[in-house]
């Protein structure tokens, strides 16, 4: 054999070798620390315009969008932390019970709506079941016998005026459900989920 083929194999295989190896990919920088956070305390958020002066934590404010939505409010009476409305509407006629208030009767840290019907109370194993079957909504029995239906709810400082329009909403589902149950308490029951 020849040199030559042996000097051609021999520069293939250096050639091929002497290619400088492909550089490693450098080592990942390390992860830069995050720096100590504290947590960032919620804001609160503005009121649209349309809600300025708006506080649904003062009875005043809920007896104008009661009026606004055409019933008839009135302050009923005042204790030391709480105010009692009355509330007469083409729906129904209904009491709201501001609760944990400050002297002058505003900041209120709850709502109680209360319904008294005009019809005795079922019996109380009926009216524990109904109890079982709401999510929102309360069924009791006065002293007297009458059967009321009650919702409640916080109230906070930044609630919109939507926000208590959207609870009057669920405090009306509360009254049309319990005259639904009051209608035929077996009826609805058995129907109950």
């Amino acid at each position: 054999m020849s040199w030559k083929p042996l000097a051609l194999i021999a520069a293939a295989i250096l050639a091929t070798g002497a290619a400088p190896a492909p550089k490693a990919a450098p080592p990942p920088k390390p992860a830069a620390k995050l720096a100590a956070t504290k947590p960032v305390a919620a804001k609160p958020t503005p009121k649209p315009a349309a809600d300025a002066g708006f506080d649904a934590r003062d009875p005043a404010s809920m007896i104008a969008v009661l009026t606004a939505a055409g019933a008839k409010a009135e302050v009923a009476q005042k204790e030391a932390d709480a105010v009692f409305l009355t509330v007469g509407s083409v729906a129904a006629d209904f009491s709201v019970q501001y609760a944990g208030c400050d002297a002058q009767g505003r900041k209120c840290r709850a709502l109680l709506f209360d319904n008294a019907t005009d019809k005795p109370s079922p019996p109380l194993g009926q009216l524990n079941a109904y109890n079982q079957t709401s999510a929102m909504c309360r069924g009791f029995q006065d002293k007297a016998g009458k059967a009321h239906v009650i919702y409640s709810t916080l109230v906070f400082a930044d609630d919109s005026r939507a926000r208590l329009v959207n609870q009057l909403g669920a405090w009306q589902g509360c009254i049309a459900e319990f005259r639904d149950f009051l209608k035929d308490p077996t009826a609805y029951l058995a129907a109950a989920p």
